[in-house]
This record gives C-alpha cells, sequence and structure tokens, in this order.
C-alpha cells in the first residue's frame, strides 16, 4: 500500500531554537518552481507520495466551479478555506448553503469548536455546542453540496468517493497534477483525499497561481478567479491573525496551508513552493515557505521579516522570548 515518504527522502527544513540551543529539528521534503514553471530547487525527494491534506482545497474548489457553481469574491474564498469558524466565516457558509436550498444539517463534515479563540469563547460563556457549520472545511461542504445541486444529483451521500461531484473532483485533481492519484483516503473532514507526489501537487499550484481571468481556456478563467478572491478577501481562507491570512494580507501571496505539515505557496511573480514536514507538525511550514520564496528572488527580504515577526514563531520562556522557531537554511 502507498505511503508517505521515509526519513530517508527527507532534509532538515526548520528548527527550534531556545537559548541559543538547537531543541527540536523538523525534517520535510520541498520543491521550489520558478515563475516558469521549472524546477528551480529540491529539498529531499519531491517525488515522495504526500496527502495534501487541505492544500487540496484550490484543486476541489476549482472543480466545483468546473461545473457550473457561480461562486464570486467572500464566498469563492469560502470553498477553498480553512476557516476559523468566527460569526463572518459562518454568515457566508450559510450564503451558499441557502444558493443551495440546503441547510446545516445537509453538511457531512463533523461538528467543532471554532479554531478562533474570541468566536470560541464567546461560544461557550454563551452555553453554545460544536456545530458542522464551524467546522474549518464547511465551505468546501457546502460547495459539494451546491455543485451536486446545481447539476441535478442527488446531495445526499455526496462524500462518497463514487458520488458524481467526488468523481469529478478526482479528474480534475488529476488533470491538474499530471497524474494518477495513488490512493484514496478520508480526510479529518469525511471527504476523500488523495495520494500524489508533492512535485505533482506544485504543479498544480503552479498552474492555479499563474492563471489569469482572461485566459481563453475556462478551467484557467476560473483558476484565475479564485486566485482573485482569496488575494481580495484575505480572511476567508484561515482567519484574523492566522498564517495563511497573515502572509496573504502582507506580501499578496497565494497560500494555502494543510494538516500534517503540508504547505503551498505561489508569490505574486509566479514562484511556488510546495512543502511537506516529515513529523506532521506545521509550526515552520509558513515560515520555510516564505524563506524559499525569498531565496530566489520572488519576496524581498525585509518584508519576509516583517511577516515573520506577525507569525507564532517565537519561543518563550518565563513569559519572556528565548528563542524562535526558524528555517534550517
Amino acid at each position: 500500500m502507498p505511503q508517505t515518504f521515509a526519513a530517508a527522502d527527507a532534509v532538515e527544513l526548520a528548527v527550534v531554537e531556545r537559548s541559543g540551543f538547537v531543541e527540536s529539528r523538523h525534517a520535510g521534503i520541498a520543491v521550489v518552481l520558478a515563475a516558469d514553471g521549472t524546477i528551480a530547487e529540491k529539498l529531499g525527494d519531491p517525488s515522495a507520495l504526500i496527502l495534501p491534506r487541505s492544500s487540496l482545497k484550490p484543486l476541489q474548489a476549482l472543480a466545483c466551479l468546473s461545473a457550473g457553481v457561480g461562486l464570486e469574491g467572500e464566498r469563492l474564498g469560502l470553498a477553498t478555506a480553512s476557516h476559523s469558524g468566527t460569526d463572518r466565516h459562518v454568515a457566508v457558509v450559510r450564503d451558499i448553503l441557502a444558493a443551495a436550498q440546503l441547510g446545516e444539517d445537509d453538511l457531512g463534515c463533523p461538528a467543532a469548536w471554532p479554531t478562533d479563540t474570541a468566536t470560541r469563547d464567546e461560544m461557550v460563556r454563551e452555553l453554545g455546542q460544536p456545530a458542522r457549520i464551524r467546522m474549518n472545511c464547511s465551505g468546501k461542504h457546502a460547495t459539494m453540496l451546491l455543485t451536486s445541486v446545481v447539476n441535478g444529483w442527488d446531495p445526499a451521500g455526496y462524500l462518497s468517493p463514487e458520488h458524481p461531484v467526488q468523481l469529478l473532483i478526482r479528474d480534475v485533481v488529476e488533470r491538474l497534477i499530471g497524474e494518477k492519484v495513488s490512493a484514496t483516503a478520508i480526510d479529518g473532514c469525511g471527504a476523500p483525499v488523495y495520494a500524489m507526489t508533492l512535485f505533482g501537487l506544485a504543479k498544480a499550484i503552479h498552474r492555479i497561481g499563474n492563471s489569469s481571468t482572461t485566459s481563453p481556456f475556462a478551467l484557467h478563467r476560473s483558476a484565475g478567479a479564485l486566485v482573485e478572491a482569496v488575494r481580495a478577501n484575505p480572511w476567508t481562507i484561515d482567519g484574523p491573525g492566522r498564517a495563511d491570512t497573515v502572509a496573504i494580507e502582507r506580501l499578496g501571496v497565494f497560500a494555502k496551508g494543510g494538516a500534517e505539515g503540508v504547505m503551498v505557496m505561489v508569490a505574486p511573480d509566479g514562484t511556488t513552493v510546495a512543502l511537506k514536514m516529515l513529523d506532521g507538525s506545521g509550526r515552520a511550514a509558513t515560515a520555510v515557505a516564505l524563506k524559499l520564496l525569498e531565496r530566489h528572488g520572488a519576496l524581498a527580504p525585509s518584508d519576509v521579516a516583517d511577516t515573520m515577526s506577525r507569525l507564532p514563531l517565537a519561543v518563550t520562556g518565563g513569559g519572556q522570548d528565548v528563542g524562535a522557531i526558524r528555517p534550517a537554511f
């Protein structure tokens, strides 16, 4: 059975430094594609198989757009989001469900508390309960439901790998990554997720990130619209103060993190990074992606330094900063 890469395929990507002592190390694999799509750098073996987890969402959203779902702006941002469950996020997800004439009970994702601390605290004070619509993948699920309704497919069972919406998504994924998926697994939200090479994921994200709304090809026009929607509404894809949103707001990148230490990022000039941490920790993923883009001239060092100062990379001791999580190169 296919499985993720081994330690022999990985290199050190980040370290955790405390008072000048390297306390922990994060190994992984990464690939940088130049604006023209050629490989600019490989760290470890990017031909190794991974599960992209939520970094697959731009591909899933694009498949839904290709099936006639007319989402724009904030709704399109939520379609590809791992949102933090604020009331603002939830209102947009409800709009998508309303377009399908469906409700929260039709969502197949599990109930969850919002990951936004202030929203969660307010819900606890009001004796609220975890809800499906607060789950960070609810925008993706609402979009899958809307795709089913628009195409006359029964929305019941939309999470089955054999449901028409999932067969459509798999077909579009394979077209974008340029390879057959190696395995089908079930993501944390209950939707199918597909094993692919890190290089395949990088190619797909590069194609999406370099697409234009004026392209003669419909799929590329939709991809251009998706990227524009996220860059215009950074709050949709993650949440206030969270890594993807901060990177998009400060640098104009297209960024999408995934569980288990996956990250994809496209700079405004089209340079693209995809990476996966061997241990599954995502705490250094954004910083590593930013430094790789900086190293290849796609982002200014001062802008990267300013952005990284706004990410949760500090190592504390006694309430003081005594070190940092930092890239190992």
